[in-house]
């Protein structure tokens, strides 16, 4: 692709994704929520790996509540209610940063809230390690309503205007964006060591020298961030996911502390917290399969599904 080809394909994808993130905002919530949810069951028909990969992710999910694969009939069911809670997702994080801190603060339920205001409390820092579940941005905003702005690190996107725009959003809803780059980990130490919070979603190894765990069934790999901090910091680390249980309401689940206690080598300390923050997100993902919005692959088996599927 020419140079000028690159520059007309960044320009229109960053006016595709601002223009409907503005239309969003701007519509009525009701017709918001139904483009966003036409767009959606578009996308779901689609015949790409991303659509591929929700469905194997919620195959895997319901199969570890169950026991067995869900017949097609229940499958295809999931699949729909999935994309229905991505839409709702999209909306909810386009309008976000319209909304006043009451308003925010009027559809957000918590469970766990005294974890956290303990763990502020001792001044170290806190790590809240998240998935990819419900809307955490609408978290982070009521956290910054309740006198906690988080600090939160965001894979790179391009073309860098669509980033920079999407750090102005954040920012909008409350948000503190680190950039995934050499100088995160830093960033994020330094914001520790000030006491600050810190929000590390890392139920995807985006780097790919992670940890191993074991995750619904299979061994993939988690970012060994958030212990690796954790231990070297003492912040305390704690788990949350931010639920979407009804049409308007939102509901942060969030955890007691994990023991970070040395208990072994640096690696394996490393290795048994990352272990026990992929229980938890298992824990949450199966609250909820159709609001994990994982449309990437999570596990080597993933891979290579996709590589053979390439090689026919």
């Amino acid at each position: 692709m020419s140079s000028r080809a690159r520059r007309v394909r960044s320009r229109l994808v960053y006016f595709t994704y601002t223009g409907l993130a503005m239309g969003m905002r701007n519509l009525p919530e009701p017709l918001a929520r139904l483009a966003a949810a036409v767009v959606a069951l578009g996308m779901m028909h689609g015949r790409g790996s991303t659509v591929r990969m929700r469905v194997d992710h919620l195959r895997r999910v319901l199969r570890d509540i169950d026991g067995q694969d869900p017949d097609p009939k229940t499958l295809k069911k999931w699949t729909r209610k999935a994309y229905l809670a991505y839409a709702r997702y999209w909306c909810d994080g386009a309008r976000l940063p319209a909304h006043s801190k009451a308003f925010v603060a009027s559809r957000m339920r918590a469970d766990g809230r005294e974890n956290l205001e303990k763990a502020m409390a001792v001044g170290a820092g806190v790590i809240m390690a998240l998935p990819h579940v419900g809307s955490w941005e609408w978290g982070g905003s009521w956290l910054e309503s309740i006198g906690f702005p988080m600090t939160a690190v965001a894979e790179i996107l391009e073309p860098p205007e669509l980033f920079e725009w999407f750090i102005e959003q954040r920012n909008a809803m409350g948000l503190t964006v680190v950039p995934l780059d050499g100088r995160a980990s830093a960033n994020v130490a330094r914001s520790l060591h000030e006491g600050k919070l810190v929000g590390l979603l890392c139920d995807r190894d985006l780097v790919g020298n992670g940890i191993e765990v074991e995750f619904f069934g299979e061994r993939t790999t988690f970012p060994g961030g958030p212990a690796t901090l954790a231990l070297r910091t003492g912040a305390t680390l704690i788990t949350t996911a931010v639920f979407n249980p009804s049409h308007d309401d939102h509901l942060a689940v969030i955890s007691a502390p994990i023991d970070t206690t040395r208990s072994g080598s640096f690696r394996a300390d490393v290795t048994r917290i990352t272990q026990e923050i992929a229980r938890h997100f298992e824990g949450y993902i199966r609250r909820a399969p159709d609001q994990w919005h994982m449309f990437q692959p999570e596990w080597p088996s993933d891979h290579d599904a996709e590589l053979a599927r390439r090689q026919r």
